[in-house]
């Protein structure tokens, strides 16, 4: 009798106790039960944002992975759905792998697959049970209501990899090719076969046939990444205008396995990736090579931007997985039978060349302001009244002005002897989670913040996970933040002499 891998699915998240265990977020999105990694699909639809997610739900018993599903209509509050994506096909009998959705309307329904809105991509995973060998392909979902998910009946649109390149060949983006009306594209992470990574660019008229255009290549960067890692996953293209000049650009946000880390940075088991240039054809022209790292933070991977109709333009927002390869060795496995989360969704910009990232996210509860207001604090830990009792919160805080004396000041969260402390100190935003109960990726890092930033640190705790911006957005970092359970509450830090003021505050719980 055939497996019937979507009552699995159910019967795991039935049986889960991940909701009541005081580590599980209330305003991030976590797996109802089993394992989380890249989000999927991401699309708005109307007023509503849809999330989609690698998800393996009999983890750590049995690595299946499927699309789950979760939307809001605030971002702060997520409702999970049945799984979208089952891996129950002959190609993807070992996985539904991640990929990217498109919205369609209009004059675009009639031709379009199935008539169907909503286009789900994703990377299917097949292995040979004798050879070990691999076949990644890449297949249709379509759906017409974002409640039924049907897999393209001609599945897989592209069978198998490419010649000169290995089975590392996924993780399908595709978007409208703005330059050429009623064209499709798609970028695929791949390796080569000399173990080097690469994007590939295809394209289509109708989501079914692609054509492959060839290597995506940058010409003015002078080979900064001809050899640059060795496999580059989940790549992706936003076009955002630079605040400073006025000027477009096309963003080239992508995750390369296997580059070095340096001085400072790139210090995750793998890295995520920005550069910008301008795309045409397949070179991106005008990058001059220079790259930076998304988020500084220890868990931060696979980002992706949501998909909207053409008719309901917005900013461009990304969402990000808050963890990384290797890292299922979290409490959460223990206490509740679950791990990772995604970030919350993140408004992107760009200023001078280099990315800005702010939450979008109103908690909508709780005091807006507090009485620590403008205090000079003594040294020590100061706790913040307005947030005592509460385990998920978003506060904004302003330090000293620059031109006096430079204490260090910032936020506790926790208690004495288990707690994450970030604060500020000589112009380096400086994060410690070394007496948390989860430092396996990193204990401590340092972080030089661009000259002259506001003093302002904006930080999002839900109980165990944390979100950090400073500079205005244009460093943001983002981790696992396992202190004592039930923990509530944050304190402002201050070496002695700081004067500080609490900006805004919202408690969610």
């Amino acid at each position: 009798m055939t497996e019937d891998l979507f009552a699995l699915a159910k019967d795991a998240v039935a049986a889960s106790r991940a909701a009541s265990d005081p580590d599980y977020p209330v305003f991030h999105v976590a797996p109802p039960v089993g394992r989380l990694n890249d989000p999927n699909g991401l699309l708005v639809d109307g007023g509503t944002y849809h999330v989609f997610y690698q998800f393996t739900p009999l983890h750590p018993h049995r690595k299946l992975v499927y699309w789950g599903h979760a939307s809001s209509t605030d971002l702060a509050r997520w409702e999970h759905h049945a799984p979208a994506v089952v891996p129950d096909s002959p190609y993807d009998a070992n996985g539904a792998y991640s990929g990217n959705a498109i919205v369609l309307e209009g004059a675009e329904l009639p031709a379009a697959p199935a008539s169907a809105p909503y286009q789900l991509f994703f990377t299917g995973n097949l292995k040979d049970p004798v050879t070990g060998e691999r076949t990644a392909s890449q297949n249709l979902v379509t759906s017409r209501d974002l409640v039924t998910f049907t897999k393209w009946e001609g599945n897989p649109l592209i069978p198998t990899h490419a010649p000169g390149y290995t089975a590392h060949y996924r993780d399908p983006q595709v978007f409208r090719d703005p330059d050429a009306p009623g064209q499709f594209r798609m970028l695929l992470g791949v390796q080569r076969q000399d173990e080097t990574g690469a994007a590939l660019l295809y394209r289509s008229t109708d989501l079914l046939s692609w054509d492959l255009e060839g290597e995506l290549t940058f010409p003015d960067a002078g080979g900064a990444f001809e050899r640059f890692g060795y496999m580059w996953e989940c790549p992706g293209i936003v076009r955002l205008t630079d605040e400073l000049t006025g000027e477009d650009w096309d963003v080239l946000i992508w995750c390369p396995q296997g580059i070095s880390p340096q001085a400072e940075g790139y210090e995750n088991v793998f890295a995520c990736t920005y550069t910008v240039g301008h795309l045409v054809g397949t070179e991106l022209r005008d990058c001059d090579g220079t790259f930076h790292e998304v988020d500084r933070g220890f868990e931060f991977y696979a980002p992706q931007a949501f998909a909207r109709r053409p008719s309901e333009p917005g900013a461009v927002t990304l969402v990000g997985w808050l963890g990384n390869a290797g890292e299922d060795d979290q409490p959460s496995v223990a206490t509740g039978g679950w791990v990772h989360a995604l970030s919350v969704p993140r408004r992107l910009s760009l200023r001078g060349g280099r990315l800005v990232q702010r939450p979008v996210l109103e908690l909508g509860e709780g005091a807006s302001t507090s009485c620590l207001s403008g205090s000079v604090l003594a040294a020590g830990a100061t706790p913040v009244p307005e947030l005592s009792g509460s385990r998920s919160w978003q506060l904004r805080v302003e330090g000293p002005q620059a031109g006096g004396p430079a204490p260090t000041w910032g936020v506790r969260i926790g208690t004495a002897d288990c707690h994450v402390d970030v604060t500020i100190e000589d112009g380096s935003l400086v994060v410690d989670r070394s007496t948390s109960r989860y430092t396996q990726h990193g204990a401590r890092r340092v972080v030089t913040l661009p000259p002259g930033a506001d003093p302002v640190l904006e930080v999002l705790h839900d109980r165990s996970v944390t979100e950090i911006v400073s500079a205005g957005g244009e460093t943001v970092f983002a981790l696992r933040s396992f202190v004592t359970p039930g923990t509530s509450g944050v304190s402002l830090l201050s070496s002695g002499g700081a004067q500080m003021r609490v900006v805004s505050l919202q408690a969610r719980d």
